[in-house]
């Protein structure tokens, strides 16, 4: 926060001093977008296409509408639940407990891989596919109580759990076990040992539900210095992934029912990026170009990085809102054109018609 912005948090406990406390509770924000916004404000290294956004959202709109992508979509791949009971939440929240690095230096057929029901998962698939595996060997992979045994859930058994069919491990094995411990002890102590009872907590706030996961989990805070601002710039995409996939899993009832999930952004990784860059929405300057390009490593929090994440969460949300605006009924949101984006250049990579890499940044975040 620049010395001229005014902070919210100061002002909100002027008022409340000056005017006493309201009777009314105000709405839960993320402030996932305010971050973002004042980054792409302040971006030197990573700028906004606004003609190819805009035409870049006619085209997004039109393929949705094309493939009838909605909610129903995320249920229909094989590997993802089928259930709608709590066992599915447990398992939502364990795989976005994990969810996070899978790229890998070696050439495809060398990358880490899983085998399981005749075929071969790589990336975010190897991960559903390990969990499905191990909880078919009667592995307890999603019981908080199995996290907290460390005679039973130690780096051995993860290795058996996620074990690959190819010679190269699942990157960052030791940090997905810590992620285990620590949200372990965190239902343990508060939420009586399941995930649901966050949920509860939340009171179908889907910012609400985002919030608590950053409080209480150190591994969903998801958030960075940015020069000239006080507050840190959120991104919390693990936290705002689990609470979309509850969403779109449950298709928004039950367990998904979430008065204001609209207030979810896109999640900051490294695939929608590469994607908005193919599609001209957003452009490099020529040094962070050419780390992408030459695939050299990005420290997480490097300005860099932040400005990738920060430029592509406000470019989905421009396209959101060219989106409704053109379309004002379309049953659209940031979750579903992540989604959809995230598939897209999924099919643009196994088709080979990348036109230019993803970056590589080694972290839990995502």
């Amino acid at each position: 926060m620049s010395d001229d912005e005014a902070d919210p948090e100061l002002l909100a406990l002027l008022r409340q001093h000056y005017f006493g406390k309201s009777n009314i509770e105000e709405e839960p924000e993320t402030g996932v977008l305010e971050g973002v916004e004042y980054v792409y404000d302040n971006s030197i290294d990573v700028a906004l296409d606004m003609r190819a956004t805009k035409n870049a959202a006619a085209i997004i709109y039109e393929q949705m509408q094309q493939k009838e992508f909605s909610t129903e979509s995320w249920s229909e791949h094989e590997l993802h639940p089928k259930t709608k009971d709590e066992s599915t939440v447990a398992f939502i929240f364990t795989m976005d407990l994990l969810n996070f690095s899978f790229w890998s230096l070696r050439p495809e057929d060398e990358r880490f891989a899983v085998s399981y029901r005749e075929k071969t998962w790589t990336g975010y698939w190897s991960l559903v596919a390990s969990l499905q595996r191990a909880l078919e060997e009667d592995i307890p992979i999603t019981d908080p109580h199995y996290w907290q045994n460390e005679e039973e859930c130690n780096i051995e058994s993860l290795r058996h759990v996620f074990r690959s069919c190819t010679d190269e491990e699942m990157p960052l094995l030791e940090a997905r076990l810590a992620c285990l411990r620590e949200a372990g002890q965190v239902l343990y102590e508060k939420y009586n040992c399941s995930f649901t009872k966050c949920i509860e907590a939340a009171n179908k706030s889907a910012a609400g539900l985002v919030n608590l996961l950053a409080r209480d989990f150190d591994c969903f805070r998801d958030e960075f210095r940015f020069e000239g601002r006080r507050k840190p710039i959120r991104f919390l995409k693990r936290a705002q992934i689990l609470v979309a996939d509850i969403w779109a899993c449950f298709n928004g009832e039950g367990y998904g029912e979430f008065r204001d999930i609209d207030k979810i952004t896109m999640f900051a990784d490294y695939r929608v990026p590469q994607i908005l860059a193919t599609l001209g929405c957003i452009g490099y300057s020529p040094p962070l170009l050419a780390i992408v390009a030459r695939g050299d490593i990005l420290e997480s929090g490097h300005s860099y990085e932040i400005q990738l994440r920060a430029c592509g969460i406000w470019c989905v949300e421009l396209i959101r809102r060219e989106i409704k605006r053109q379309h004002p009924e379309a049953k659209i949101n940031a979750i579903l054109i992540d989604f959809f984006l995230y598939d897209t250049m999924k099919q643009l990579e196994a088709q080979g018609k990348e036109t230019i890499p993803h970056h590589r940044t080694r972290s839990i975040w995502y």
